[in-house]
């Protein structure tokens, strides 16, 4: 299971809708209870590649990111991106570019009007649904 707070929920949000139609990205970072992971920050990237159906972090501040997160005593937990007009499930390309069987990988959609996030596990071609909670502080 995946935790998230409502007020990291909604800064994702905002910051894709404020992107799109380019997708947004991060990084989510927090700690590990038992099998649970628990985001405590979540970080707004660049998309150095300002596409409509791929990002690519910006590299600058993701190693930012990876300080910080060791300055606060927090893990990386994986990574965030939005679909502006698909689902919320990874792509082909998602699939193939995610290299790291322990992150999790959130996908926020902005197709219809209420956003939706899954968040995945990805392990060569095969993406599994994590059980995400979004919860009140």
């Amino acid at each position: 299971m995946i935790k998230l707070r409502k007020s990291d929920y909604d800064k994702i949000v905002a910051h894709a809708k404020k992107e799109a139609p380019v997708e947004a990205c991060g990084l989510i970072a927090g700690e590990l209870e038992g099998g649970d992971k628990i985001v405590k920050k979540v970080y707004i990237l660049t998309n150095i590649d300002h596409a409509e159906e791929h990002f690519t972090l910006d590299p600058k501040e993701q190693l930012s990111a990876v300080k910080d997160m060791r300055a606060e005593g927090l893990v990386p937990l994986g990574n965030w991106h939005s679909h502006p007009v698909s689902p919320s499930r990874p792509s082909e390309e998602d699939k193939r570019l995610a290299y790291d069987s322990s992150a999790s990988y959130m996908i926020l959609s902005l197709m219809d009007e209420e956003p939706v996030l899954n968040s995945f596990h990805i392990e060569g071609d095969k993406a599994e649904k994590e059980q995400l909670v979004i919860a009140e502080e």
